[in-house]
C-alpha cells in the first residue's frame, strides 16, 4: 500500500469556532478551533488543512520560493481554498482593488484603510480560488473550505481589526504584490487550479492515482488501496494508489 492516512490535529484560533462539525477532533475547554491540520511526512511539499471562520482572518501575505529560500526556508507559499460552505454574506478578500506603491500599502496598513483596499469577493460552495505567494488576502468569517498550500508554517500580517497580535510590515510590504488578483482561467478536465508548485484535480470516478500527491474525500464513497475513504480526513499517496468503487468525489493535489 502507497495510500497513508494522515493525523488531524485541531488548532485554536481566534477567529475559529466551538460548532466544528462532527468527526473532526476537538480540544480541551470551550476554545475555538479555527483549523484541522494534517500532519504530513517530513519534509512534504504540500499541507492539507480545513478551516472554519466565525470572524475575518488578518490581512495577510506569503512569501514565495526565492523570498523564503532567502529567509533560510525549504519553500515559499502558494495556498488554494475549496469552499465547502459559506454563508450568504461571506467573504474573501484577495488581491487589492487597484494597483499601489510599498509606500501606500504600508500607510493604509497602519491607517487601517488597507481593510477597504482589500478586493472582497463572495464566495460559493464548490469554488476553487489559487492563492499565489505574494497575493494580498483575508479568509472572511462564515466559511468553511479546505486550504492546499505549501509546506511552510509563515505567514506575514499587515493588519489585524486591532487584536492584540504582532504584525509584520516590513516583511510582508517586501514580499507582497500590490495589485488586483487575477482570476485564471478554468484549466479543464480534472484539474481546478494550479500553479507552479502544484495543481488541484476532482476525482469524481475510479482509477489508479500517480502519486506523490494528498487525497481529500469530499464524499464517503469508495476506498482508496482498500481503505474506505472518508469524508473529513487525507490521505498521503507515494507511488501507485487504487481508487475504487461508486460514488467517488475527492481533490487530488499533486506537487510539482
Amino acid at each position: 500500500m502507497t495510500a497513508t492516512r494522515l493525523r488531524a490535529v485541531p488548532v485554536e484560533r481566534v477567529w475559529g469556532r466551538r460548532d466544528v462539525p462532527a468527526g473532526f477532533p476537538r480540544l480541551a475547554g470551550d476554545v475555538p478551533i479555527g483549523e484541522i491540520w494534517f500532519e504530513p511526512p517530513a519534509d512534504a511539499p504540500l499541507l492539507v488543512k480545513y478551516l472554519f471562520t466565525a470572524e475575518r482572518l488578518s490581512i495577510q501575505v506569503h512569501p514565495d520560493d526565492a523570498a523564503s529560500r532567502a529567509a533560510g526556508h525549504a519553500r515559499g507559499k502558494d495556498e488554494a481554498w475549496y469552499i465547502l460552505d459559506a454563508a450568504p454574506d461571506a467573504r474573501i478578500g484577495l488581491g487589492l482593488t487597484h494597483e499601489v506603491t510599498r509606500d501606500a500599502l504600508r500607510a493604509a496598513a497602519l491607517d487601517g484603510s488597507i481593510e477597504t483596499l482589500l478586493d472582497w469577493r463572495k464566495v460559493t460552495p464548490g469554488e476553487t480560488l489559487y492563492s499565489p505567494a505574494g497575493t494580498i488576502h483575508a479568509i472572511g468569517g462564515g466559511i468553511s473550505l479546505i486550504e492546499i498550500q505549501q509546506n511552510l508554517d509563515l505567514t506575514y500580517r499587515l493588519y489585524d481589526y486591532g487584536r492584540p497580535r504582532a504584525l509584520h510590515l516590513d516583511e510582508g510590504i517586501a514580499v507582497a504584490d500590490p495589485r488586483p488578483w487575477t482570476r485564471p482561467e478554468a484549466p479543464g478536465g480534472r484539474v481546478l487550479a494550479e500553479g507552479a508548485p502544484f495543481r488541484i484535480e476532482r476525482w469524481r470516478e475510479a482509477g489508479r492515482l500517480e502519486g506523490p500527491a494528498v487525497v481529500i474525500p469530499l464524499a464517503a464513497a469508495g476506498t482508496i488501496d482498500g481503505e474506505a475513504l472518508a469524508k473529513g480526513a487525507v490521505w498521503d499517496v507515494q507511488g501507485r494508489a487504487d481508487i475504487a468503487g461508486d460514488g467517488i468525489d475527492l481533490l487530488a493535489a499533486f506537487p510539482r
